[in-house]
């Protein structure tokens, strides 16, 4: 019998899942007014693209060192203490930065050791979401998260330099500590105390190779993140060049804003599309053909288009990147919970990581080139990397946990730890 597609109405009549979704809005808007700030700030001082991009790319490098080393702790505590311990650390910290006497370097590293309690965070939130919500109503709550995400992007971007300028970037951060403050608030009242997955006992390293071992030791696993990684890193090296791409325009701050909304929106337009008016069986077929034309439609920015033709192209990238949706659902149905924590951890670290470096490389390029140039190799060498593997993925995908004992029994050196089965993993959906 086929799956009937749940309704957005079905997913918020979960009460965890409605609190989890404001605190993760809350914290998501305050974040935005940072990003655009400092990238436009960095580009405006110095009219480097290369620094533009690394400054606004440091939030998805603290995942190369958070994601490795912290995201485990969603699946050795509680995963509710940890959104919280996450939320609590952040808020107490940013207003850190907004003492005036506080010097440039050290606000940029103050901001990076925020950004690590983000992976504890969001691998914690992450593994929660399967055992809060069942059926379809996973999978469009997934669609969901992502569509006001980029809703909320489209707006803080497009008004962000705005606000920046009513408040100031140091008041900016004040209501971002406030925003943490709130979700800790949602999270603690709305969201019920769960045990901790896995003994607390088992070792932190291992713990970490768990994680690698879990995701790259299943053909479905690996040919996921492969996928999710491969298209997200060309396709959203475009998202540091703006600051240059609005001055190639010979436009300036708003044009910047014009430039970061397009690709939120177009993503907030598919995820739309695939989870209110696409069949829940049709969605696994789409992500090898969106995955490859979220990159590929970007091409087209190599003959120097109209700018509104230019941030056409930026919608319909960012459309095409809805295939993210059902491919996390995919991913997080077919991890066993014992491991889900770390596994989400090793599939964003890598998907960060990325992003962040191919801002960088991206960056790098414009200093040379033009930045239409820039994103339309980006694009071209995306579209090609994604259908190189097109080989290794699965014929039927599908959602069900390893059964696959091998990978965590090398990984783990506790004698007695459980291995997860396929019906443990099935009760918890």
């Amino acid at each position: 019998m086929t799956e009937r597609a749940a309704t957005y109405a079905e997913v918020f009549a979960v009460r965890e899942y409605r609190h989890l979704f404001g605190a993760y809005l809350l914290s998501l808007a305050g974040d935005q007014l940072t990003a655009v700030t400092v990238a436009y700030l960095v580009f405006s001082e110095t009219g480097s693209a290369a620094l533009a991009a690394t400054a606004y790319a440091s939030s998805y490098l603290a995942w190369l060192t958070g994601g490795p080393l912290l995201s485990g702790l969603a699946d050795r505590f509680p995963r509710r203490s940890v959104m919280i311990a996450c939320d609590l650390g952040r808020a107490a910290l940013i207003p850190l930065a907004a003492l005036p006497a506080l010097p440039a370097p050290a606000l940029v590293l103050l901001l990076f050791v925020v950004n690590l309690m983000r992976p504890p965070f969001v691998a914690a939130r992450a593994a929660l979401m399967p055992e809060v919500l069942d059926g379809d109503r996973y999978a469009v709550a997934n669609g969901v998260d992502n569509i006001c995400a980029q809703v909320v992007q489209v707006v803080g971007f497009a008004v962000g330099g705005s606000l920046v300028a009513l408040l100031s970037l140091r008041g900016a951060l004040l209501v971002d500590a406030g925003t943490f403050l709130v979700s800790a608030l949602l999270i603690g009242i709305g969201v019920r105390s769960r045990p901790a997955p896995r003994p607390p006992s088992s070792p932190t390293g291992q713990g970490r190779a768990v994680g690698l071992r879990v995701i790259f030791a299943d053909s479905r696993l690996r040919s996921y993140v492969l996928v999710l990684w491969t298209a997200s890193a060309f396709t959203y090296a475009a998202e540091g060049l703006m600051a240059p791409l609005a001055r190639q325009y010979g436009g300036g701050a708003g044009t910047v804003g014009l430039l970061l909304a397009a690709a939120p929106l177009g993503m907030a337009l598919g995820g739309v599309a695939l989870t209110r008016f696409c069949p829940p069986a049709a969605r696994p077929r789409l992500i090898l053909p969106l995955a490859a034309m979220s990159a590929g439609v970007l091409t087209v920015a190599w003959l120097v288009p109209p700018l509104w033709l230019m941030l056409l192209l930026l919608v319909l990238a960012g459309a095409a990147s809805a295939f993210a949706i059902p491919l996390n659902a995919l991913f997080g149905r077919a991890v066993p919970t014992q491991y889900r924590g770390r596994a989400f951890g090793v599939a964003i670290t890598g998907l960060s990581g990325l992003q962040g470096t191919a801002m960088v490389l991206a960056g790098l390029g414009a200093d040379r080139w033009p930045a239409t140039t820039v994103i339309g190799f980006s694009g071209l060498s995306g579209a090609v990397a994604v259908l190189a593997v097109v080989p290794l993925w699965p014929r039927r995908p599908d959602s069900r946990p390893s059964t696959s004992e091998s990978p965590v029994e090398q990984a783990r050196t506790t004698p007695n730890a459980d291995i997860p089965t396929a019906e443990a993993g099935r009760g918890r959906r």
